[in-house]
């Protein structure tokens, strides 16, 4: 057996210990709607296993067959994925002008769909990105950590064979990618030759064009000419464009003046692709990942003091607000919004290392921790004429399942790769079928190759603390600079619905519940014993 494979069995023998009474088994989902009792089934062998929800499936059939009959084509498919941006920024999450910056766009946006209050990503930019293209958590796709600057130069870039994008080419989609990309600058990991026809964007992170000229953070940079021009070649200082089997190209210089620019030019860019896919006859994928607002923050002329806080993040939302109201125009004035899944979201939580240029979240932790403040991010399902408007659910959501549930919406759900698990789940008629439930019955949480713990219905375990203050550290609180270690007993339960801020572990007094929730925990474990994965993993 090979080294990741003995891991994968470690890992199963150290779950493989645990003895659950009957009363903990899982009961069968025909006996009750409960999630914590569901007892989910694969419907394929490499996938994660979804709870059967036959009604709801049926009507959302149904109402994509009639719309494809309508339009007579699939739909076409946007995701959004704004940057950093935590899930008490939006006002339709408590924030908005609450906290300094007015969210009207995505609010209605909300207001006239599904607003998902348990959408999960991971705790940090590449991860997450990866996730939305493979439908596999970082431990099975390799990416399990922002690439530094520099980095993304060489190493490991996505299958090209199968991405999300070019499942959808196979299938008959135009894929365009815009904006913020962070998962490999070298050729063959850029966008255009990962499944997308074309790339207009930022390869890495918005700080790598920026911090590094800050005077404050490094004079010695700054005010050494040498030592400057070699830091300007860490990356490609520019906003990038390429069609497939191209290395994308400079088009606009990004500076720490013409980066104010940069969310502008992708949205402009995003809305003549959507104008001339009107009368293409062909159904399209747009993924479009701003810049804002991953510190530093510098916004737009026409909105700098425009958020009620007048700092920079504050103004940025207020922009991208903007922003994602020009998109949703462009599909209408388009005569495309009704055959349309507008789908928003957020990459990780906010970067409380950056305050006070920083977004804000109601929950323990922030970017880079497995705490809720890490990884419940916002998302928004907006389609309008089929989802249901007004809809809110605290049902689970992956941002992994979107691998899955577009290709479903698109009729490609057999193009699901068979040569690796798949943890995404087909999540369709949760978002389309009026009151849908979803169909995710367990939310895994991981910190690079380390399983931190899960989420079954309203309960969390979480077998790993992360300890992040230290006092050689700048500044004091980093997950980033932090570390990890195994919690005694077994675990720390959390009751997320009476406690969401994780701050009253209730292990003593939930002993029925924790059973279920390990057992779930070993059945996941199994998944790296038949599928080896590219890294170690740590499940104990």
């Amino acid at each position: 057996m090979n080294t990741l494979a003995s891991s994968g069995a470690r890992c199963v023998a150290l779950l493989a210990a645990l003895s659950l009474p009957a009363w903990a088994q899982a009961a069968p989902q025909a006996a009750t709607d409960d999630t914590f009792l569901a007892r989910p089934t694969a419907e394929r062998p490499n996938q994660e296993p979804a709870i059967q929800r036959a009604e709801q499936q049926k009507s959302s059939a149904e109402r994509l067959g009639a719309l494809r009959q309508r339009f007579g084509q699939a739909p076409n498919i946007v995701v959004v994925l704004m940057d950093d941006v935590g899930w008490g920024d939006l006002g339709v999450y408590g924030g908005g002008a609450a906290v300094g910056a007015a969210t009207p766009n995505l609010d209605q946006l909300a207001h006239s769909g599904l607003q998902l209050t348990s959408a999960y990503s991971q705790p940090s930019c590449t991860p997450t990105r990866a996730t939305i293209m493979t439908g596999q958590l970082p431990v099975r796709n390799g990416l399990l950590r922002p690439m530094l600057p520099g980095e993304g130069a060489k190493g490991r870039g996505l299958d090209p064979q199968a991405t999300l994008a070019q499942k959808l080419s196979e299938a008959g989609y135009v894929t365009r990618a815009v904006g913020k990309w962070h998962l490999g600058t070298f050729k063959e990991a850029q966008p255009q030759n990962v499944g997308f026809d074309h790339y207009y964007g930022i390869l890495t992170s918005s700080d790598d064009y920026t911090a590094w000229r800050e005077p404050w953070r490094n004079p010695d940079l700054i005010a050494d000419p040498v030592r400057k021009a070699w830091a300007a070649k860490g990356e490609t200082m520019a906003i990038v464009e390429g069609d497939r089997g191209e290395e994308a190209k400079p088009v606009f210089p990004i500076d720490n003046d013409s980066i104010r620019f940069v969310d502008e030019k992708l949205t402009g860019h995003a809305v003549r692709f959507i104008e001339q896919s009107k009368d293409s006859g062909k159904p399209f994928f747009l993924y479009f990942a701003t810049r804002g607002a991953h510190n530093d923050n510098y916004p737009h002329p026409d909105f700098v003091g425009k958020s009620l806080a007048k700092y920079p993040y504050k103004d940025v939302m207020v922009e991208l607000d903007h922003r994602i109201g020009q998109i949703r125009d462009a599909l209408e004035r388009s005569g495309q919004l009704e055959n349309t899944l507008l789908f928003i979201t957020s990459d990780n939580g906010p970067f409380a290392e950056a305050f006070p240029d920083t977004g804000y979240t109601p929950f323990r932790g922030a970017k880079g921790t497995s705490y809720e403040g890490g990884v419940r991010v916002p998302a928004i399902a907006y389609w309008k004429g089929t989802i249901e408007a007004g809809r809110v659910s605290p049902g689970l959501f992956d941002l992994t399942d979107l691998y899955a549930t577009a290709l479903a919406l698109a009729g490609a759900g057999d193009r699901l790769p068979a040569d690796r698990y798949i943890d995404s789940i087909d999540q369709s008629s949760f978002l389309l079928a009026d009151n849908g439930a979803s169909r995710r019955r367990t939310v895994y949480y991981w910190a690079g190759n380390a399983f931190m713990g899960l989420r079954i219905a309203e309960f969390k375990v979480l077998v790993r603390d992360q300890v992040y203050q230290h006092d050689d550290t700048w500044p004091r609180n980093s997950p980033f600079q932090g570390t990890l270690q195994s919690s005694l007993y077994g675990g720390k339960l959390f009751d997320l619905l009476i406690d969401p801020k994780e701050e009253h572990a209730m292990g003593p007094l939930k002993q029925p519940h924790i059973p279920v929730l390990l057992q779930a925990a070993k059945q996941h474990a199994a998944t790296f014993k038949a599928f080896a994965p590219p890294v170690p993993v740590l499940m104990q």
